[in-house]
């Protein structure tokens, strides 16, 4: 059964990075993936790969609030700039 919650959550997450360019709802949606997938590796024993998807969680949450905050017609650079 975990197995299948994994595998579940992996397709998931995969499918919402593919979608994640048409609107910033499919960038949470990642985010909810990278947890489900970080819950899958702690409950597998596999940590380090529970450790790295909790931090793509992050990642994902910090880039949804941003795409949030950002105006609409306006780019921002990877450093910030602008």
């Amino acid at each position: 059964m975990l197995t299948v919650f994994g595998v579940v959550a992996l397709t998931f997450m995969m499918a919402m990075y593919a979608l994640e360019r048409r609107n910033g709802h499919f960038i949470l949606a990642f985010a909810l993936g990278c947890a489900l997938s970080s819950t899958y590796g702690f409950l597998s024993k596999a940590w380090p790969f529970g450790v790295v998807e909790g931090i793509w969680t992050l990642l994902a949450l910090f880039r949804w609030w941003k795409d949030r905050h950002t105006p609409l017609g306006t780019t921002v650079s990877p450093d910030g700039a602008g």
